[in-house]
């Protein structure tokens, strides 16, 4: 065990899920802890930070982010693109509620979902509405992006760089 790890600090990657001028609340995307930073050191909602977090004494109620290895902005949007011809493919093999995860070449991954047609478009806003989450997997896989395409009946969620 390392010395961070001994005097109770954290290593890990961590959502901005809530940021101002006083106060930062940090998501650890792996343990699901949740983390309060007394100061805002400047980050800003949907950034990932891979750093360490540590307790801050002598009550140790609150963090401070100790060391920071990586900082980036994650963004999430719907796109007017249909699911590619492979997405689809993958869809129409699959039942309907069913999701395949498939690593992209290169960074990323992308989550095909086979959803009932007349709830494609819920089924984006149920993706696009669960930001944390989300965001969370994007800030886990080491991306920078979500895109989001549908036709009926399926629902690609790309995770990229």
């Amino acid at each position: 065990m390392s010395d961070a790890e001994l005097d109770g600090a954290t290593e890990g990657t961590f959502l901005v899920t809530h940021a101002d001028d006083d106060s930062v609340l940090l998501r650890d995307v792996d343990r699901g802890q949740v983390h309060t930073l007394s100061e805002n050191p400047g980050l800003e909602v949907d950034d990932a930070v891979e750093g360490v977090v540590a307790p801050e004494p002598p009550l140790e109620l609150t963090a401070e982010l100790v060391e920071v290895k990586e900082r980036r902005s994650l963004s999430i949007r719907e796109s007017r693109e249909p699911p590619t011809t492979h997405e689809r493919e993958i869809a129409a093999e699959q039942s309907v509620g069913e999701l395949t995860r498939e690593e992209r070449a290169g960074i990323g991954e992308l989550h095909i979902i086979s959803v009932p047609e007349a709830e494609t478009e819920a089924a984006v806003q149920d993706v696009l509405e669960d930001r944390e989450a989300t965001l969370g997997r994007a800030a886990r896989l080491g991306v920078n992006r979500v895109e989001i395409r549908s036709a009926p009946g399926v629902v690609s969620v790309r995770y990229l760089p």
